[in-house]
């Protein structure tokens, strides 16, 4: 069986009359013709689809027609199109100029139409000017637009201007229920609706999506059919969705999401159509705006009853988060759950009507549900004639159960003494060491493990140079063993010396090695005030650049030491012509 389809061309204006939703337009163009005051040069602007090179072709057939005319006479001769999005360049506009000379060989007027005009060169403008300020007087031309804003000023100086406005979606409806009268098909009111507001105020694109979606489904046209067609989310999605967060019932809302996306719908369309609804909402909050709301009566009334359940402030809400969500998704890594997280802010907004923070998200736990015991899974057995003496004999068994158990018990001996029962002591309450606390514990424990001693009290035990040295040797050794051999290494740049009684002296070859000594100098002094029990210590650091020459030899340098060591080594140098 072949599909059933119909010719949207078929219902496409042919006259004036059968423009949908430019009456204005159309009535000022009879006029014009009937008084003979149409201007020679016309600007159609306007969205797509609304109908500009319709009315152009319109026009066209009717300015020659005087009522003289056969009824089989035609003036399509007379009608020249030119679509200048491929016909843009200077010698185009040349062709059309020369073509613009010739008289009408039938009827008053040649109409020259220019489709996409702004799409011209700067150069092919520039020539098309001087033919617009003087065109010749059998000449009219009518030049169609969708930016009128990218046309030159002197064009548009030189043109009437007629402004085409998007068809409305009742308009639209309207027009699609004649034709399916026409064509006896049965379509839903609301079906009708959705075709009209997915056309976006454009009657053509109205008509293809009819015809699409009539081939599709048949003479029984639903609302459910086209919005599967269309694959546009029906309004119950909405309004089943707009529920749930009036309930603040996350788990539920995020399912129905996720079933609109199993469904092959995309988040970014759920989220705008959401914000869609609650502007509709917004709208039905007032009677003198309800007239904004472009649905059919019985999805009005729909609309009517939820806005009773919500207020004008969550709606401001739930529109911010959603325009939010809007502008971010594009640019999120992770689409789903921005969506998400926008629904479980939304749910959040009225949930126990306390002031929260913008982000606020009621907590799962929230939604736990607690399983209470379940009496009713083990009712009580009715109690019959049988069954009583057997309760009694079972009491009477138990109780003589309890009697034997109390005899047996027996009495604790004399010298029993009870467990002691084990004491849990609190753990102490840690500091944090962010605090002010801190310093406090701190000092606490440094008291406690080496307590404050005047000067006078510590020990200042005279000691030799040669234990100092001893010590020296020592505490290096045990650097070296825990892999801290730079700092080891520094320590041994120099024999210590004993300066005075409690001042050690070291002299180092550069400043950086001293700075290095220096910040480590109070491990070496603990270390020696410790083992020569001599808290009174202190260590001077000199530098002296000449000991440099020690650790860093030229090569002559050391030429000149191996020789003073072993005078032969200038002998075999000579004779075997080396150098050093």
């Amino acid at each position: 069986m072949e599909p059933f389809i119909v010719s949207a061309r078929k219902y496409r204006p042919q006259t004036f009359k059968d423009v949908v939703g430019q009456e204005a337009i159309t009535n000022t163009l009879l006029n014009a013709i009937e008084n003979d005051h149409l201007a020679q040069a016309l600007l159609f602007c306007g969205p797509r689809g609304v109908g500009k090179t319709t009315c152009a072709r319109i026009l066209a057939k009717q300015i020659n027609q005087d009522g003289t005319q056969r009824e089989d006479e035609d003036f399509a001769f007379n009608i020249f199109e030119l679509d200048a999005a491929s016909n843009n360049s200077v010698d185009d506009i040349r062709n059309l100029i020369d073509q613009v000379r010739i008289p009408p060989q039938v009827g008053k007027y040649k109409v020259y139409i220019i489709d996409e005009v702004h799409m011209l060169s700067q150069s092919a403008f520039n020539a098309f000017l001087k033919t617009l300020e003087e065109p010749p007087k059998h000449a009219i031309f009518i030049l169609a637009t969708t930016e009128k804003h990218k046309i030159i000023p002197t064009i548009l100086s030189r043109c009437q201007i007629f402004d085409f406005k998007r068809i409305t979606v009742k308009d639209a409806a309207e027009y699609l229920k004649y034709i399916a009268e026409q064509q006896d098909i049965e379509a839903e009111e609301g079906a009708l609706h959705i075709i009209a507001q997915k056309a976006d105020g454009a009657m053509r694109d109205a008509l293809s999506i009819f015809d699409r979606v009539v081939s599709f489904s048949g003479k029984q046209l639903s609302r459910k059919a086209v919005t599967e067609n269309l694959n546009v989310l029906d309004y119950d999605t909405y309004f089943s969705a707009t529920d749930l967060i009036l309930e603040n019932n996350i788990p539920e809302l995020l399912l129905l999401f996720n079933k609109t996306l199993s469904l092959g719908y995309d988040g970014h369309h759920f989220i705008s159509g959401l914000a869609t609804h609650f502007r509709d909402l917004l709208v039905c909050q007032h009677p003198d705006t309800i007239s904004l709301l472009e649905v059919s009566d019985d999805v009005k009334n729909q609309y009517h009853d939820q806005a009773k359940k919500a207020d004008k402030r969550f709606l401001l809400k739930t529109l911010d988060l959603a325009n939010d969500c809007d502008l971010k998704y594009k640019a999120s890594k992770n689409q789903r759950l921005l969506v998400e997280l926008t629904l479980m802010k939304m749910a959040s907004i009225t949930f126990d009507g306390e002031k929260k923070k913008r982000d606020f998200i009621i907590p799962a736990s929230h939604f736990v549900k607690i399983d209470a015991p379940n009496t009713q899974a083990h009712p009580p057995k009715q109690e019959t004639q049988e069954t009583i003496p057997q309760l009694e004999s079972v009491a009477a068994s138990e109780e003589m159960l309890q009697e034997e158990q109390l005899e047996t018990i027996q009495e604790p001996p004399p010298n029993y003494q009870p467990k002691k029962k084990i004491e849990i002591k609190n753990p102490v309450k840690r500091v944090s060491g962010l605090s002010l606390s801190s310093i406090k514990a701190k000092k606490e424990h440094e008291n406690v493990k080496a307590p404050n001693l005047s000067k006078e009290e510590l020990p200042t035990e005279p000691f030799s140079e040669e234990e100092m040295q001893q010590h020296w040797n020592d505490f290096t050794q045990m650097l070296n063993d825990k892999g801290r051999k730079i700092l080891a290494s520094n320590f041994q740049t120099d024999v210590p010396k004993l300066k005075n009684v409690n001042t050690i002296w070291i002299e180092l070859p550069n400043a950086t090695m001293k700075k290095e000594v220096e910040l480590e100098q109070s491990l070496m002094l603990d270390y020696l005030k410790q083992k020569l029990n001599n808290y009174s210590i202190s260590l001077q650091i000199t530098v002296n650049e000449e000991t440099a020459k020690k650790f860093a030899f030229t090569p002559a340098e050391k030429y000149q030491k191996l020789k003073e060591k072993n005078p032969a080594i200038e002998l075999l140098r000579k004779e075997f012509d080396l150098d050093f």
